[in-house]
């Protein structure tokens, strides 16, 4: 028989019910009615084509057929109940893998990690930087951060409102920093064009400019009194997303740096 065609659930029927002896209490110790139980049976005794118990006025008696594959049955459920710790194991790891644009890494991220790091000495964290596909299996990723108007095809969570400020000095000239993405310019005609909004940031604090980025990218430059805002939130729908798939997303350690990040 391929594997892809073991009954396994009649199997585990067939196990509880040849302990029990008692199809009510492999029922009880299966959650399930009496008459499931039953049902399982029978349709384990039509594919294997044997005879798995009888009913003698002493009760239910297993036939020499079912109790033959019994003791490899029980060793086979112990070899998955390992299995399955083998691979929950991982649950246990406090490294953490996370994908996230360079200058989101430079002006927000790093400095919440490090803090969140100082919560438990076991945590360690790999810093990759985000390409614009994602690839979780290949780069063994946890969790990735994205500029994006969704989590797309993946669970996530916002980090903050969506929205665009446009940031310089005083001192500075008034023509625009461009780089890509940017909202208002991609930098043609600009004094300066940049590679990221992290560096356009740095550049409008520097006086080349004003330089329209993220609000939450620039919260720390503006706090600092290295740029301030001029004029009204530009509206986007792009926002900073923590994504991953679903296994990743379920991962102990993951929730828990998910809920630190968007406290």
């Amino acid at each position: 028989m391929k594997r892809t065609h073991l009954p396994l659930n009649g199997l585990r029927v067939l196990d509880a019910a040849a302990r029990h002896l008692s199809f009510t209490r492999a029922a009880d110790e299966l959650a399930v009615t009496p008459a499931a139980v039953g049902q399982q049976i029978r349709a384990l005794e039509d594919t294997l084509g044997v005879v798995l118990f009888r009913r003698t006025a002493k009760g239910l008696e297993l036939t020499q057929e079912g109790g033959a594959g019994l003791d490899a049955l029980r060793q086979g459920f112990l070899q998955f109940e390992e299995a399955v710790r083998a691979m929950q194991a991982g649950q246990s790891s406090k490294t953490l893998t996370i994908a996230a644009p360079r200058d989101f890494t430079a002006k927000w991220l790093a400095s919440r990690l490090a803090a969140y790091g100082r919560s438990d000495p076991e945590l360690r964290f790999v810093l990759l930087a985000a390409d614009d596909e994602l690839d979780f299996t290949q780069a063994n990723l946890d969790l990735a951060i994205r500029l994006a108007n969704g989590a797309g095809e993946y669970e996530g969570a916002r980090l903050a409102m969506p929205g665009f400020v446009t940031v310089g000095v005083d001192s500075g000239v008034a023509a625009a920093i461009g780089w890509p993405g940017c909202p208002q310019s991609d930098g043609t005609g600009s004094m300066l064009s940049v590679a990221d909004a992290g560096l356009a940031i740095d550049a409008a604090s520097a006086g080349f400019g004003q330089a329209c980025v993220p609000a939450l990218l620039a919260e720390a430059d503006i706090a600092a009194g290295r740029v301030a805002v001029h004029g009204e939130p530009t509206p986007s729908d792009l926002a900073y997303w923590l994504v991953a798939p679903l296994p990743q997303w379920r991962q102990k350690k993951v929730k828990a740096l998910v809920a630190a990040l968007t406290a």
